[in-house]
């Protein structure tokens, strides 16, 4: 493939997350800001060097709000919205207005209590989206969010036998990434049986299968290439990124065994001039089991229809042939909502041998990983943005 060049190079110089798992005595918005403040101390850049803020999911007028409370006066703003895949997407806008001049370095940041508010009665558990606008017509089925990816889910069960028991491994082998992960709220080890004999959520994922409930946040920062004589760590480039939208409706979705990564991994992979071949390791949105293994089918890592087979033999830990989700993902590690950005958190720090001894990547060479995906999923697969990642 032939790579398609920027007109200006960009790259992560910054990355943090805040206080994660179980926090009870911090606001949403100091979330924010410690992610902030940590992500910008590790870049080594200046705060005045930001001048692009992109944020979601807090405040009535996201992301100015978030600006205000960071003491930031962007001359460029993103609050695009489309659920977990959000922050993939906004970084790729943020990467294509830091190569086009319209901005030198942008800060994504996140932040959520959702646990602690669930816990202290300040919210609910949010299963269902209302019954509003077209999700009328749904409603009257009962469709929970849950309900939706466990409908695709059995789909694909239905059109190449993939069975309960590589759906559950999943979970197992993304637990077993968590194990050495101290950020990481559940690290015991667990089995295929343990997953498969715990309570039914919605046929067929059990609890073990779903993501935990956790509060935390973090930050990336990007920036233009002449940025890296000020920055404190070297470069994470950005080689390529790709989005997609799909469907809201469940009967307007033409295809539940085919997400809309099918379209933005294509993009992503084109735009950085590589295959999925070439990727060390992957970090993917695991809201659910079946998530990670559609994904991993439509970036291409292997054919539609061989998930199942693709995700046994502790394929996806972090010595295995391709780890994903290397932190202990959604399932074990946090949760807090819109997960996206913490993929792109992971996959720098993994480029950069940052990850604590037990879980930091090697190739098989034993040389730190050179090329990283992270690609985000949104809604009940409604969306997607996928990012390639490498360093020097």
């Amino acid at each position: 493939m032939t790579a398609v060049r920027r007109t200006r190079r960009v790259a992560v110089f910054g990355v943090a997350l805040s206080d994660c798992g179980r926090v009870d005595s911090a606001t949403p918005y100091d979330l924010h800001a410690q992610a902030a403040r940590r992500a910008l101390a590790d870049s080594g850049l200046a705060k005045a060097s930001i001048d692009g803020l992109a944020s979601a999911g807090l405040g009535t007028l996201a992301p100015m709000e978030i600006a205000d409370h960071l003491g930031l006066r962007p001359a460029w703003a993103d609050s695009t919205s489309v659920g977990g895949a959000t922050w993939e997407v906004m970084a790729a806008h943020a990467a294509d207005a830091i190569a086009a001049g319209h901005a030198n370095a942008v800060l994504l940041v996140y932040g959520s209590t959702a646990r602690a508010d669930l816990k202290a009665g300040r919210r609910t558990a949010g299963l269902s989206y209302g019954t509003r606008g077209p999700l009328q017509f749904e409603a009257p089925y009962g469709h929970t969010l849950i309900a939706k990816y466990a409908m695709a889910a059995r789909r694909h069960m239905h059109e190449y036998g993939t069975t309960l028991q590589q759906l559950a491994d999943i979970a197992v082998q993304t637990r077993a990434n968590a194990l050495h992960n101290p950020h990481a709220m559940y690290r015991d080890p667990i089995t295929v049986d343990d997953v498969l004999d715990g309570p039914l959520i919605a046929d067929p994922f059990t609890k073990l299968q779903c993501c935990i409930r956790s509060d935390g946040g973090c930050a990336v920062l990007l920036a233009g290439e002449d940025y890296a004589a000020d920055a404190a760590r070297p470069p994470v480039w950005v080689l390529g990124a790709g989005t997609a939208v799909s469907h809201t409706a469940m009967s307007e979705w033409e295809d539940f065994t085919v997400s809309p990564a099918a379209r933005s991994g294509r993009a992503a992979f084109e735009r950085a001039g590589i295959t999925p071949a070439e990727v060390d390791v992957a970090e993917l949105y695991d809201a659910f089991t079946y998530m990670t293994l559609v994904t991993l089918e439509d970036l291409g890592f292997c054919a539609k229809g061989e998930g199942g087979a693709f995700v046994e033999d502790g394929r996806l830990t972090v010595g295995g042939e391709l780890p994903v989700n290397t932190d202990g993902g959604g399932l074990s590690a946090c949760h807090p909502g819109m997960r996206g950005l913490f993929l792109l958190v992971e996959a720098v720090r993994q480029l950069r041998g940052e990850a604590e001894a037990g879980r930091q990547v090697r190739r098989r060479d034993g040389e730190l990983p050179r090329i990283a995906v992270a690609s985000g999923t949104g809604g009940w697969f409604c969306s997607a943005g996928t990012l390639v990642l490498a360093r020097d």
